[in-house]
């Protein structure tokens, strides 16, 4: 979808919110294969008798050659990285209390709107576009519009990895169609409570985050802004990525301590179909709205995998991109899921000038993916 000169919609502002613990792969490690340990001692017998296999150690190394990832903010360590916990320990809040994925938003909006010099009042619309929701309603963006005073109109979805992208597509529609002057993107992410530290292949993977992205039309922008120049979104069923958590698993006879009602993955599925699907995606993007791959200055692709990513960016500029083209936030922040691209345009934009191209993009469970090409102006 094109925008129209009197309705074109504006990236105003980003704003970002990172918890104050992080986790080295050197801690994670040794807090799983602790774990590990004990498993195959309460084990052995089974294990001897090869009714089970053992479970093997993960390392530093392993990790980083799988994923890029060296570290990874979370809300709670010291649950992560007990052995006989293995997840995050959060206190329930009372419902007059604000709940924490949405004190992570507002944190994360409050900059956004700050950088834009925008009062809350002055926002239409939230919209919280995010995987890891803590409930099912009332919908976290109604309490984020509520702390922030905000009118108008706030809801809640999720597109899991690309809910950004998809939210970003869907406040601009509210712009295009003058539904809307100012719309607030959420995007936090808890995904440290839906990952299984108990899974060696995939026990680094995520980490937590919230960032907020304000989409306005151009003619109420700041002087500074990031044109929209075109978004795309494209879905595709897939049981390659899936998360199983719900209500209804209170019926299911193992109930929601299964592995499946955590993060699983076919990895090896997932990049051999999705590296493909995207850069097929963006270069089909490009060529719609006429901008050559050697027009783009970078690309903020979703924060998986290192090797996705160097793949993906590859196929599209035609040679492995710089890091520079290609920024990684994935060696500090690990998988943020929907945050993830926020994350490295937030942080690797201040260089652009006026007239210089790139693309936010998205891919994700679903499959789920987002293009969203963005041009600087001021």
């Amino acid at each position: 979808m094109e925008s129209t000169a009197l309705t074109r919609p504006v990236i105003s502002a980003t704003g970002l919110w990172t918890p104050p613990h992080s986790i080295s792969n050197a801690e994670l490690v040794q807090s799983y294969n602790a774990w590990a340990d004990t498993w195959n001692r309460e084990n052995e017998a089974e294990i001897k008798s090869g009714l089970m296999e053992p479970k093997t150690h993960s390392s530093v190394e392993f990790i980083e050659k799988a994923s890029g990832i060296k570290s990874r903010y979370v809300v709670n360590k010291d649950g992560v990285l007990d052995p006989d916990i293995m997840a995050p320990r959060l206190p329930e809040r009372p419902n007059e209390q604000i709940s924490i994925l949405a004190e992570m938003a507002v944190h994360a909006a409050r900059e956004a709107l700050k950088k834009a010099g925008r009062d809350p009042k002055d926002v239409n619309a939230v919209i919280c576009a995010a995987s890891n929701m803590q409930r099912a309603y009332p919908a976290m963006a109604i309490e984020v519009q509520d702390a922030l005073g905000i009118e108008g109109f706030a809801f809640d979805m999720n597109v899991a990895c690309s809910s950004a992208t998809f939210g970003i597509q869907t406040a601009a529609d509210f712009i295009r169609s003058g539904n809307a002057k100012s719309v607030l993107v959420v995007n936090p992410e808890i995904c440290s409570g839906h990952l299984n530290f108990t899974d060696r292949d995939s026990h680094f993977i995520f980490g937590d985050v919230a960032t907020a992205v304000l989409v306005e039309a151009e003619d109420i922008a700041p002087k500074q802004h990031w044109k929209i120049l075109g978004t795309k979104l494209k879905t595709q069923f897939s049981n390659n990525i899936r998360n199983n958590f719900g209500f209804l698993n209170r019926t299911a006879p193992e109930g929601v301590g299964a592995p499946d009602k955590l993060f699983v993955q076919e990895g090896r599925k997932v990049f051999k179909e999705v590296v493909p699907m995207v850069a097929e995606m963006i270069t089909a993007h490009s060529s719609e709205l006429g901008i050559p791959a050697g027009e783009l200055k970078r690309m903020w692709l979703h924060q998986a995998n290192a090797n996705m990513n160097r793949l993906i960016s590859s196929k599209v500029l035609g040679h492995e991109a710089s890091d520079e083209e290609s920024p990684t936030v994935l060696d500090t922040y690990a998988n943020t899921s929907s945050a993830g691209s926020i994350i490295a345009f937030h942080k690797h934009s201040d260089d652009f000038r006026a007239g210089d191209k790139g693309l936010i993009c998205s891919f994700g469970a679903g499959y789920s993916a987002g293009t969203v090409f963005v041009e600087k102006v001021g």
